[in-house]
């Protein structure tokens, strides 16, 4: 006993003090992209060519949505000018699905706090139930590696439980696949009201990979209203916290 003592003493503070100091993330980490279009020519569209998911339009200005884009490098790797590059700033999510789209130049849009009456119910006690609607788990192990020590959800009140009836809101990975349809419709409506709707990751948000396919939606979009979009492929788990503790007015 005095030796895992002694050991725990030794180990120090283990659990992330975010966000009362900021995470310092590695410099291969894709975060909130940065344009620097004064080196990009006017008929250049190599970083919309080269991206496979369409997440990059040049038709008026150059933009990127973050709610399209897995991250990979492929738009930075194709631009001879690098006019675009990814930071290392992992603070991603949004309110609206339009708040994804981002452009040079243009006022960044935070994830805000949901209104006071909301936050009263919740901002103590946020209790979800996930729906894997056909995600590839990387999502889902991203967000359960927040009840480890590591990040330790629970200390701001948010925890996921086994049933909807004991839930606060509903929580989504996977591009929904058409079998896991009613699954997602019944477990929302199971969720006592008022509720709230995270979508987490790129596919959740808007098919990622899976965009357009016939055996899968879009995402969630259509089926049910979404508080909280967490871009990613996956989120990185300080992506998903800052997100919710902006959502609960924490940050």
């Amino acid at each position: 006993m005095i030796r895992a003592i002694l050991a725990r003493l030794k180990q120090g503070h283990r659990t992330t003090r975010y966000p009362r100091e900021p995470v310092t993330l590695p410099p291969r980490f894709r975060g909130f992209p940065e344009f620097l279009t004064e080196r990009c020519p006017a008929d250049c569209r190599r970083c919309a060519d080269a991206c496979p998911y369409g997440a990059i339009s040049c038709a008026d200005d150059l933009s990127l949505d973050l709610g399209k884009c897995l991250f990979c490098p492929e738009c930075a790797t194709a631009c001879p000018h690098e006019a675009i590059s990814f930071t290392t700033d992992p603070r991603l999510a949004a309110n609206r699905r339009e708040e994804l789209l981002v452009r040079p130049g243009a006022e960044r849009i935070l994830a805000c706090a949901l209104e006071e009456r909301t936050r009263a119910l919740f901002g103590r006690s946020l209790k979800f139930r996930e729906v894997s609607a056909a995600g590839c788990n990387a999502c889902e192990a991203d967000t359960n590696v927040l009840s480890t020590i590591g990040w330790d959800l629970g200390r701001f009140g948010i925890q996921f439980v086994a049933s909807p009836r004991h839930a606060d809101g509903l929580w989504v990975t996977g591009p929904v696949s058409e079998n896991m349809r009613e699954a997602l419709l019944m477990t929302y409506e199971a969720i006592p009201a008022p509720k709230i709707v995270v979508a987490c990751g790129a596919c959740a948000i808007n098919g990622g990979p899976y965009l357009d396919s016939p055996a899968a939606h879009n995402g969630i979009g259509d089926l049910v209203p979404v508080d909280l979009y967490i871009p990613g492929c996956p989120p990185h788990p300080v992506t998903i916290l800052d997100g919710l503790l902006r959502l609960l007015g924490k940050i």
